[in-house]
């Protein structure tokens, strides 16, 4: 039963309950680690959510979880483009479960929270300092260093749909390398905007937030445009730059 889409599906879920998690736990009220906002905790917490997530389900999809990944490799021409929207899509439903559940578990501390930007923060990112066009280029060079150093990475072979894959995605062991880039990234470049660096990993909570019932939610949908379009561009750029040095 365990089908590519499944395993896109319960990966971005895994990285989305253990990422969205962990900024909870910090940030709402009344939690054991209310209060504890250390960069290196939270960025930490996501390179692990993308360890534990990519190395359950590598073997299944190469565990791209990430659209701008799974652009960035049929750039590259390393994954068939006919399989992306249903990557894309199974991503999506998996960081609105993901985020849900987390949401669930945390139930009592969100309704003791009455700060809507902190209950905001753990679903989707916003910029320290408003300035769309740093905003755009923060979220730009963070998925291209992604998926730029994921390309020298991948290793699996894998075949779907009959079509014979090739280093198409970051897989099971290959999952541990790829935590530590992103974890770098958090540390590195990640001050600016959160780096979301994954577009349905902002959007798809970003949509769960919109549905809670809560009377002062603010989405900022003025800004959720960053965070979609800037990872997919520089994931597009990474493909272009490493076809013009190693294609």
């Amino acid at each position: 039963m365990m089908t590519p889409f499944i395993a896109e599906f319960m990966g971005t879920a895994i990285l989305l309950l253990l990422g969205a998690g962990v900024v909870a736990n910090v940030n709402l009220k009344n939690t054991i680690a209310e209060g504890q906002t250390s960069w290196v905790l939270i960025t930490s917490a996501w390179g692990f959510a993308v360890f534990v997530g990519a190395y359950a389900t590598g073997q299944f999809s190469g565990a791209h979880l990430n659209p701008a990944v799974t652009v960035g490799l049929a750039v590259i021409g390393k994954f068939s483009w006919s399989l992306v929207p249903t990557y894309i899509f199974a991503q999506l439903l998996g960081a609105m479960f993901g985020s849900w559940v987390s949401y669930i578990l945390y139930i009592d501390h969100y309704r003791a929270t009455t700060d809507e930007d902190a209950v905001r923060s753990t679903f989707c990112t916003g910029p320290a300092i408003r300035n769309y066009k740093n905003n755009f280029f923060s979220e730009f060079l963070g998925t291209f260093m992604l998926v730029f150093g994921i390309f020298f990475i991948v290793s699996p072979n894998i075949e779907i749909e009959g079509i014979q894959m090739q280093n198409f995605g970051i897989g099971s062991l290959d999952a541990l390398p790829v935590a530590i880039l992103v974890w770098v990234i958090g540390m590195s470049l990640g001050g600016t905007t959160g780096y979301a660096i994954n577009p349905t990993r902002d959007f798809g909570p970003r949509l769960v937030y919109q549905m809670l019932p809560r009377k002062n939610k603010n989405a900022d949908w003025s800004y959720a445009w960053i965070p979609v379009i800037a990872p997919l561009t520089g994931a597009v750029a990474a493909g272009l730059l490493y076809n013009v040095l190693i294609g």
